[in-house]
């Protein structure tokens, strides 16, 4: 596990455009996510340089004790081997030592069950609460997109 830096962007676009549950973002915006917020989010990787899985996120402006999810994904070879886990797990000791981390935040559409799994399983290993809400109805997109339901797991204890 490693704090990402730009050059794992296009490998991540990619791990991302493959997993065939995430909205893909530009390749140009994973590159700039990890210039401008490599701290806040992690790399796994399989011999040494080739990034097999991810988690982007950062802190929340008006809650910085607060990190938010923004997308996990772990290259298909590679899933059901505990990996996202991990890098949750990873992440969070990470920004937990180097400073105040109460809370993690995600938003997860309601037929993503690997994605509400994982989220569930976190909020277990760590002891933590997890609240589930509405966040966007579908009608407040303007593409075909459903709904997406916020998690809040917290407070985090160390």
């Amino acid at each position: 596990m490693a704090v990402p830096t730009v050059k794992d962007g296009a490998a991540v676009w990619r791990i991302a455009r493959d997993s065939g549950v995430l909205d893909v973002n530009s390749s140009y915006s994973y590159l700039l996510w990890f210039r401008d917020f490599s701290r806040t989010s992690v790399v796994a990787s399989q011999s040494g340089d080739v990034p097999v899985g991810f988690v982007t996120g950062f802190r929340r402006p008006e809650q910085p004790d607060t990190l938010v999810v923004w997308q996990v994904a772990v290259d298909r070879g590679q899933r059901g081997r505990g990996t996202a886990g991990a890098m949750l797990d990873h992440l969070t000791a990470r920004l937990a030592a180097g400073g105040t981390l109460r809370h993690l935040e995600t938003t997860i559409s309601a037929d993503n069950a690997a994605s509400h799994r994982l989220f569930r399983s976190f909020a277990r290993r760590h002891a933590a609460p997890l609240e589930r809400d509405l966040l966007f109805p579908a009608e407040f997109f303007p593409d075909a997109h459903d709904a997406e339901f916020l998690y809040r797991i917290g407070p985090l204890l160390r």
